[in-house]
């Protein structure tokens, strides 16, 4: 079994601690703090650590590293990561004779010449060949995930459940659970005395909870006695709170293969149906527990109970199925295929593109490094956004695909994106243009319509000019 530290769910964010346009700017740090707030473990690679810390906080792991010397990169920064946000990019500042205002350039309302002061070769295209090469084994799309190998043992699995049976409301029923050769053995005796009438066994609660996002549910693999069985994931970590149950049948004496999918879960509390229950949440499992029960739900009866001596064996539970949900997110820009389009108006396109030679071929070099994203293997998306600037946000957004749009966006409002693709089906491995929409506030509804309307990257980009 894997233990809870190594199924936590991690969210590795490139960030170079100071954003390249000042340090009050930049769509890393606007990242970080969704993804806390979303109950995300989040792990932050940076330059330097010192100022990433006051920058981040305390609740951020922060590993030194830097994506441009891939001898930084080494394996222990990448374990047990699940996904990656990359928002690094080459710095660019003022010229020092436009403005010493560093903070004023970061409003993408002024305009200020610009100059970079590193090499977009080594940042954008170098820097993501090495840190996809790095990440690569670790986000390879996998969608059976085992959770429980009861076959082969840890100590931490040993240690991990534990009965729960109804003594704890004033019953007498009582049972165990125990490795056996064959997988773990759930058994004892059942009883409906002193209004009792059930018994489980339930994991410790983990911390920090478990994330199943991008699966489409639980596997089991259990040999039973013809009685009606009961399995629970929990969403938070109260001891008797709601939690999302799923009953199956077993066949006597024979091995057998239960799915159950997230979207067939029944939000329980003491066995009464919750109607109005947030919904299932993926993201965040805090336990498990397998039940025999004399309910079913909202009190009636399950036809299959009877008391008495009942076991269960268990050889495995494991995810299967699901989502291929982007791991990999990446922020690039909006006009890095329009330098040397032909036809194209120069004098009408943003000036990042109109300086494009000046900045050292910054558009074609994101490009690149965008095809090495693309190649790679992993599931992504590439985020283009246009120009950004420190207003509020909360607007509306405006996808298009072709690199073809121009407008403002907030820097607030990428890094709210940013969070919301990772949890999106339609936006892997896809390719879009991102820009505010000034009439209109961000709703529900404009979030699924945006996705929505994204169409899948071809074999070759039919992004690339």
């Amino acid at each position: 079994m894997n233990c809870a530290h190594r199924n936590a769910s991690r969210l590795y964010v490139y960030y170079l601690g100071v954003s390249p346009v000042g340090a009050n700017g930049g769509v890393g740090k606007r990242v970080v703090s969704r993804l806390l707030n979303r109950g995300y473990q989040v792990r932050s690679l940076v330059r330097d650590a010192k100022k990433a810390q006051k920058v981040l906080g305390k609740n951020v792991e922060i590993v030194t590293a830097d994506i441009t010397q891939p001898e930084t990169l080494t394996p222990e920064i990448f374990k047990d990561v699940s996904k990656i946000i990359c928002c690094t990019g080459t710095r660019v500042q003022p010229a020092q004779r436009d403005t010493p205002n560093r903070e004023k350039y970061s409003q993408g309302v002024n305009f200020f010449m610009p100059e970079v002061i590193e090499d977009p070769q080594f940042v954008e295209y170098e820097g993501m060949k090495n840190l996809v090469a790095a990440a690569k084994s670790q986000l390879q799309p996998s969608n059976n995930k085992i959770l429980f190998d009861f076959k082969n043992p840890t100590q931490d699995l040993k240690e991990t459940w534990g009965a729960l049976d109804d003594v704890v409301m004033g019953g007498v029923s009582e049972s165990s659970i125990c490795l056996t050769d064959s997988g773990a053995l759930f058994s004892g005796n059942v009883s409906t005395e002193n209004s009792g009438g059930f018994v489980s066994v339930r994991t410790r609660n983990f911390d920090p909870p478990i994330n199943l996002l991008g699966s489409a549910g639980i596997e089991l693999r259990v040999k039973g006695d013809g009685k009606r069985y009961k399995f629970f994931l929990r969403c938070e970590d109260k001891w008797d709170g709601v939690g999302y149950s799923y009953s199956f049948d077993t066949v006597y004496n024979i091995w057998i293969t239960i799915r159950i999918p997230f979207k067939d879960l029944i939000p329980v509390f003491r066995a009464n149906v919750v109607e109005n229950a947030q919904p299932f949440n993926p993201n965040q499992i805090y336990s498990y527990q397998l039940m025999l029960s004399k309910f079913e739900y909202n009190r009636e009866l399950n036809a299959k109970f009877a008391p008495g001596f009942f076991q269960l064996e268990v050889e495995y539970i494991k995810t299967y199925g699901g989502d291929q949900l982007p791991k990999f997110v990446l922020v690039s820009s909006a006009g890095v295929t329009r330098p040397g389009r032909p036809g194209l108006n120069l004098d009408a396109q943003p000036q990042i593109v109109q300086l494009n030679d000046q900045l050292k071929g910054l558009l074609n070099w994101k490009f690149k490094g965008e095809e090495v994203v693309r190649s790679s293997g992993i599931p992504y998306t590439v985020i283009r956004p246009c120009r950004m600037t420190e207003q509020q946000g909360g607007q509306a957004l405006i996808f298009d695909q072709g690199d073809n749009i121009k407008g403002i966006v907030s820097r607030n409002d990428i890094a709210e994106l940013c969070v919301k693709a990772l949890e999106e089906n339609r936006a892997g491995n896809t390719t879009f243009e991102a820009k505010g929409d000034q009439e209109n506030q961000a709703t529900a509804e404009n979030w699924e319509r945006l996705f929505n309307g994204l169409k899948l990257d071809g074999k070759k980009s039919p992004l690339t000019i």
